[in-house]
């Protein structure tokens, strides 16, 4: 990378990284609607359901600075467009995810900054390897959010049909981009890299859960 497009693509990571902690995340599509009415939530069920999408809210905003870091990085223009289109489909995510949690009458991780800039280091350091390695890091990254939503899709309240229908299509694009990933070349990480970012992650949700 030449360094006057370096600079450029640094200048537009900070652009990126400042709207996405500091400003209302917006979404460029209507966040999914579940196919009947959402029942009442008790107060119980209502917190429960407003802590899962706070973690939720805050691993969207990881993923988009994991996707701006190895963007920052990539060697080709290809794969620098593939991760940042990857980012803008996040930028949904973290809007729907904002809208309901207004809705539950609750507030994101007071950490998100600190969620931001970790991920952001995180996503370069795995880029230097090189785009295949960058891709196969979306791969496994994608792999360990769909566990993530499959897990909190099982524990939803069951009358909270419009959170369900938000994490649901929520995984399936988390789906599509490890595929794509993958397709583009993506090489497989080693043990202890998935093990480390499984670890990484659960301290992530675990605290975002709370704060």
């Amino acid at each position: 990378m030449g360094s006057s497009r370096f600079l450029d693509s640094a200048i537009a990571a900070c652009d990126r990284a400042l709207r996405s902690v500091f400003a209302p995340a917006r979404a460029t599509r209507p966040a999914p609607l579940p196919l009947g009415e959402s029942a009442p939530l008790s107060d119980a069920e209502r917190r429960a359901s407003a802590a899962l999408m706070r973690v939720n809210h805050a691993g969207e905003l990881a993923a988009q600075a994991l996707y701006h870091g190895q963007a920052l990085v990539a060697r080709s223009e290809a794969t620098q467009r593939m991760l940042l289109a990857a980012a803008r489909s996040e930028s949904d995510h973290l809007a729907w995810c904002e809208t309901r949690l207004r809705e539950l009458a609750a507030r994101p991780s007071l950490l998100n900054p600190l969620w931001y800039a970790g991920s952001f280091i995180i996503g370069a350091a795995a880029a230097l390897g090189g785009d295949r390695a960058s891709l196969g890091f979306v791969v496994e990254t994608e792999r360990q959010v769909e566990g993530h939503l499959n897990e909190h899709l099982g524990r939803l309240p069951a009358s909270d049909a419009r959170s369900r229908a938000i994490l649901e299509a929520m995984r399936a694009e988390e789906i599509a981009h490890g595929a794509s990933a993958a397709a583009a070349g993506g090489t497989p990480l080693p043990a202890p890299a998935r093990g480390l970012m499984r670890c990484m992650a659960r301290v992530m949700t675990g605290t975002a859960f709370w704060v």
